[in-house]
């Protein structure tokens, strides 16, 4: 019965909209979440605080990323590897090459 409740309360009709109430709508979801807007008894949008969006794009973003790595895990060979030495020697780079190369940042 709760999950009927919630949904009723977080609904809202387009014809608010239509009525002028597009800014009393917006504080609602900023202060109590995500809303449902329905248009002739169908769901239309869903309506989002901009944190809220950015904070979902994140996990959605997370998620992909999560389900690359655990792919490329299930196929890693640590045969196939190649020993930073080995790096070095193959390309030419020094101690000192590396010593004056500008940071590198990860994200």
């Amino acid at each position: 019965m709760s999950s009927i409740l919630g949904a009723i309360q977080n609904t809202i009709s387009i014809s608010l909209f239509n009525r002028g109430l597009a800014g009393k709508i917006f504080d609602e979801v900023k202060r109590t979440g995500a809303k449902v807007v329905m248009k002739n008894n169908t769901a239309e949008c869903v309506l989002l605080s901009p944190e809220d969006y950015v904070h979902l794009m994140d996990e959605v973003n997370d998620a992909r990323l999560l389900l690359l790595a655990s792919e490329r895990m299930a196929t890693f060979d640590r045969s196939a590897l190649i020993s930073q030495d080995d790096l070095d020697r193959t390309y030419g780079f020094t101690p000192e090459d590396l010593a004056n190369a500008d940071e590198v940042e990860f994200e």
